[in-house]
Order: C-alpha cells, then structure tokens, then sequence
C-alpha cells in the first residue's frame, strides 16, 4: 500500500515503544499506558501510521470514561 500522503512505495513497519498519557479533567491522576505498536513509516516523506495490537486495546479502554469516548 503506497503512502497516504505521497504515494511512494518505499516504506518500512519498525518496531516501536509509545507512552500514551490520557486526555482530560483528571488526566494527571491516570497512569500512561506503554504500547509496542509496529510503525509504518515512508522513507520519502516521513508520513507514517501505527497500529496498536489487539491484547494492548482493552488497557486504553480502561483508562478512560465513558465520557472521554469517541464513537
């Protein structure tokens, strides 16, 4: 799959390690979430996405209220 901003082929998916710190009122008393996600990354114009695995989605979920979901 080209990339969605250049359209070059030359990408590489790394390994990587994100520290994610929850949004909102309140967000100091949370702990931030460690996640593995592999990284896709374009090696011409440095756009780049992530997908986080399924085992590491339910520790995001918890980590925030209802109120703090987007549908």
């Amino acid at each position: 799959m080209p990339s969605k901003k250049c359209g070059s082929e030359h990408q590489t998916e790394f390994d990587a390690e994100m520290n994610v710190h929850f949004p909102g009122p309140g967000s100091r008393d949370k702990q931030a979430v460690l996640l593995n996600p592999k990284l896709l990354v374009c090696l011409d114009c440095g756009f780049a996405e992530l997908t986080i695995s399924r085992k590491e989605l339910p520790s995001l979920a918890r980590g925030l209220g209802e109120q703090d979901r987007v549908s």
